[in-house]
């Protein structure tokens, strides 16, 4: 649920903190008091738009910040999981959201920077807010397909993954088998071309890594010549005619004869000429065996460096070296298979195609079977949710019908259109007077009975969508008396299963509230600001006979609010 919101600098609010609890809230204020703008602030930390015009005047920026609290299997936590950002069940959830005078936004999840499209994926599992003319998914019929599945999920759900992975399995091979008939088109005018080349590396007998191997190979022998005379030379001048080693040699005899008289400092000073001594004798035996090594071939050389020119003339053509060259070479030999053995590949893809597109009509058709059944429960639901907010006569319906598409796939004549979620398309259909037809829901005109569709819709709904916070702005405008008590009665059932909120002018729905927060305008220093506080009993007496009574309150409109209050804990107690 959402714990508590703090509001800076937006709009009319210039500071505000309000804490929320489990249940029911109402909202209410004289009209042009700020309401609408809590609804903005939630708006914006799930994600909504932002605005420069949102932001107080005078002030750099607007800052929300909302705490949530949720159980460990709410969907959430695997939406931040995807994310990256750290989360943890057994603490509270915070969103924050900045926009600033120049309407940059910056948004942080649990103190972690996110752009706007993840906000949003966060928000959709936090909070849904429905406005009087703001019906989101309900009035937009590619969307019911969606609601029918939620609905039915727990049946349909597995249906649908069968059915998606024979549509996926048939699409895939659908695709390998166009690409094949493009390919071997393509290839078919290569094929000379192909034969010619695999000949010719084939021919060449390339091993990977040797072109820097011959190329080493080169500078060795292209400077034989001068490495075996330097060679040489290093050689005669430790151990040849300038005898630089008897040089060392001499110079050991000379510390040998004094180092005992000073053995500390001269013994230590002997071994270490000695040492040095071995060890250009050994480099001096290494050198000569090295000179006596080096080769001296101008043939090798003149194989080497043709065989040089014929890499360079393959990099030119094929790859950069004769590691790409022979990929270029398993690719050709693989397209000059594939041509040469394609009409039996064909057979066989088109003979597996056969059977996957079975398979994706057998399991789209169980899919829409049960999606069938769904439908004629949930219109069921529906309706006699509409009887409880006086709406008896209202007849509802699923309406599921297949997409039909003359590109489609033909099953049983038709030609159909498949996609990953089958061939059905559904539209909720409603007739709310008797004798009226059946409309699309988007054609109904009357607001009052477009928000009591709504509602009834989402106390179905949100058994299953598990969004913990419900918000509805107004959406009871257009109704009054019994249907306005009959909405009031259905949030405070709603607000069982999740955290309702609702701004309203009906004190039928205010009184019914768990919570009830009165939002007012103030001026000071000639500034306006909103200020929110949350009601005790006698302050909902006050405000409810304010709404009964209008500006003026007398003792009748106070003694008809506290009955009202009574009545609604009556109410409220008989249905627990």
């Amino acid at each position: 649920m959402l714990v508590e919101i703090s509001i800076k600098n937006l709009a009319v609010i210039e500071r505000i903190h309000v804490s929320f609890g489990k249940g029911f809230h109402v909202l209410t204020g004289e009209t042009g008091a700020g309401k609408s703008i809590i609804i903005d602030a939630l708006s914006l930390i799930i994600g909504g738009r932002s605005s420069a015009d949102l932001v107080r005047y005078g002030s750099e920026k607007a800052e929300i910040e909302a705490m949530f609290d949720l159980e460990e299997e709410h969907p959430v936590w695997n939406v931040l999981k995807e994310q990256g950002i750290e989360g943890d069940a057994s603490e509270h959830l915070i969103i924050r959201r900045e926009v600033t005078a120049q309407g940059k936004s910056a948004s942080r999840v649990n103190g972690q920077l996110v752009n706007q499209t993840m906000l949003r994926e966060v928000g959709e599992t936090l909070v849904n807010i429905h406005g009087q003319h703001e019906h989101q998914s309900l009035l937009k019929s590619e969307q019911h397909l969606k609601w029918l599945d939620l609905y039915g999920e727990e049946n349909i759900s597995k249906a649908k993954e069968e059915y998606q992975h024979a549509y996926y399995a048939y699409t895939n091979t659908l695709k390998e088998l166009r690409d094949l008939q493009e390919t071997s088109k393509q290839a078919l005018q290569m094929m000379d071309l192909y034969r010619f080349q695999m000949e010719e590396i084939a021919a060449a007998k390339l091993k990977p890594g040797e072109d820097e191997l011959l190329a080493e190979e080169k500078r060795k022998l292209s400077n034989a010549e001068k490495m075996a005379q330097s060679v040489t030379d290093s050689y005669d001048l430790l151990y040849g005619t300038s005898r630089g080693l008897d040089s060392v040699r001499k110079a050991i005899t000379k510390i040998e004869e004094i180092a005992s008289y000073d053995k500390a400092a001269l013994e230590p000073l002997l071994e270490q000429v000695q040492t040095a001594y071995f060890q250009l004798e050994d480099a001096a035996f290494q050198l000569r065996d090295y000179r006596d090594e080096v080769e001296f071939n101008p043939d090798r050389l003149d194989e080497i460096e043709q065989r040089l020119d014929l890499l360079s003339s393959f990099r030119r053509k094929y790859g950069d070296n004769v590691e790409e060259i022979l990929a270029y070479l398993h690719k050709i030999e693989a397209e000059v298979q594939l041509v040469e053995n394609k009409d039996e590949r064909i057979q066989q893809l088109q003979h597996i195609a056969d059977e996957q597109l079975a398979e994706t009509v057998r399991t789209a058709s169980i899919l829409s079977d049960l999606r069938h059944q769904a439908a004629e429960k949930l219109a069921g639901e529906i309706e006699t949710e509409l009887k409880d907010l006086q709406m008896g006569r209202t007849v509802l319906k699923v309406e599921l019908s297949k997409v039909t598409d003359p590109r489609g796939w033909e099953v049983g004549g038709q030609m159909l259109r498949f996609t990953k979620e089958g061939f059905d398309t559904a539209e909720f259909m409603i007739s709310p007077n008797p004798g009226e037809p059946l409309k699309s829901l988007s054609k109904i005109a009357s607001g009052g009975e477009m928000s009591r569709i709504m509602l009834a819709m989402k106390s179905i709904f949100a058994k299953v969508d598990r969004i913990p916070v419900l918000v509805f702005d107004e959406v009871d405008t257009g109704v009054s008396g019994r249907a306005a008590q009959a909405i009031a009665e259905k949030m405070s059932a709603l607000s069982d299963s999740c955290q309702v909120f609702s701004i309203t002018h009906l004190p039928q729905v205010a009184c019914m509230a768990d919570l009830h927060y009165e939002i007012r305008k103030t001026v000071e220093h000639e500034r306006t600001a909103t200020q929110v506080e949350q009601l005790d009993h006698n302050g909902r007496v006050q405000e409810l006979a304010r709404m009964l009574g209008g500006v003026e309150v007398t003792e009748t409109t106070l003694h008809h609010a506290d009955e009202m209050l009574s009545m609604a804990e009556s109410k409220k107690l008989s249905v627990m």
